[in-house]
């Protein structure tokens, strides 16, 4: 370690001390924008002095409402922020998709004016990729976007929009040529959803929630400048912002903080549900379990900081395909161990006689299920892997 990093973890570590209150400590609410959402008091002010000191988004340029870190500086503020158990200040699409995305395409105009907004949180995002006929084959997508002068007309629909009913904003793939192969004649555009021409409907799931909704455009507006790109090229520029989604999934993103959820250890669990016999997890095939899980997710932390470390700044690395893959693969696992150590208290739903965390248990195994899914599935992944990363032919 560098002098000069050693000095600035020293002054990091103080800072986070005196300025982290108790309330943005261990488990809970994290802001991703919206203003739909009244954030606690302890929750706010540590968003507020994050954003005074430009670590949000701390590898951003000062003037974009960063800090302009260098990657171990970037490491050192999230090992410490992980040491006192400080929450991230502010997550979502805005900070880890869209942002990163406008950084890297957007005009100078587009920067001065989206970027500081994404960097404190001014506005929920949502994203509008997904369509009842074009999922896994995106480029069928059919939300048409037609020119009418100072700005474009959106009618259409989108599907699968997660926190559609607290979004303020949406970034959205749509049609403006109509005429050219469907992977051209494509655009990005920013829309914002408080206009009378958006409307979204929850979807409601099996476990009851709704966090995904449809989302209807009737002759919505989006201003010419809300262009991302080049018009008719924002395949290349929706291809690049799934590019940033999967950094975040594999937890190699440098725009804003790392979000690593404080949960109970396995080994805790297995050993209150399961018992112990010399102080050892009386059950084997477990405590194997447990041994492996444990080594790969050391290895894929270590992964994590190299890829980090050799990764340009300004795009995200190819890498992200493999992380996304195999950490979806340790998510699910870890759900399936923590409901087999419990046993059947972890097969409960909502009964009285269970505890919240048993009755949260099942239902977090069934949606660990869609991590492979979201964000590209998993076999999407492994393609992009075999052509991308080991060059092997179609």
């Amino acid at each position: 370690m560098s002098k000069a990093i050693k000095t600035f973890r020293d002054e990091t570590r103080s800072w986070l001390k005196e300025n982290c209150p108790p309330g943005a400590r261990g488990p809970g609410f994290i802001p991703w924008g919206s203003r739909k959402i009244e954030l606690e008091p302890d929750t706010q002010l540590w968003l507020d002095r994050m954003v005074a000191k430009g670590w949000t988004v701390p590898s951003w340029p000062a003037e974009y409402g960063g800090a302009g870190l260098s990657k171990p500086e970037y490491l050192v503020v999230q090992e410490e922020m992980q040491r006192i158990g400080a929450r991230p200040p502010l997550t979502g699409r805005g900070v880890n998709y869209i942002g990163p995305t406008v950084l890297e395409f957007g005009t100078d105009h587009q920067k001065e004016k989206w970027l500081p907004r994404f960097a404190r949180g001014d506005g929920g995002w949502c994203m509008g990729y997904s369509e009842p006929d074009a999922g896994s084959d995106l480029a069928n997508l059919k939300l048409k976007a037609v020119d009418e002068g100072d700005h474009y007309r959106l009618n259409g629909m989108k599907t699968w929009t997660s926190d559609g009913i607290y979004g303020d904003w949406i970034f959205c793939l749509v049609r403006t040529d109509p005429d050219k192969p469907k992977h051209e004649g494509i655009s990005l555009v920013l829309v914002d959803m408080d206009q009378p021409g958006v409307r979204a409907r929850p979807i409601q799931l099996v476990s009851g929630n709704s966090p995904f909704c449809e989302t209807s455009f009737e002759d919505a507006i989006v201003a010419k400048d809300d262009l991302i790109g080049e018009i008719n090229h924002g395949w290349s520029v929706g291809k690049r912002l799934l590019q940033y989604e999967r950094s975040v999934h594999g937890g190699v993103n440098t725009s804003g903080a790392q979000v690593k959820e404080e949960t109970q250890s396995l080994s805790d669990i297995a050993r209150q549900y399961i018992g112990v016999q010399g102080n050892r997890i009386s059950d084997p095939a477990i405590r194997d379990r447990l041994l492996r899980l444990e080594m790969n997710d050391h290895s894929y932390g270590l992964t994590q900081r190299r890829v980090i470390a050799e990764t340009d700044a300004s795009t995200p690395a190819l890498a992200t395909s493999i992380l996304k893959v195999k950490g979806a693969e340790f998510t699910k696992e870890r759900a399936e161990v923590e409901q087999h150590a419990m046993g059947m208290r972890g097969f409960a739903w909502e009964d009285d006689n269970f505890t919240q965390q048993e009755n949260e248990t099942n239902k977090n195994w069934l949606t660990t299920r869609a991590v492979s899914i979201y964000g590209g599935t998993s076999e999407i992944q492994k393609n992009i892997i075999a052509k991308r990363v080991l060059g092997l032919p179609d």
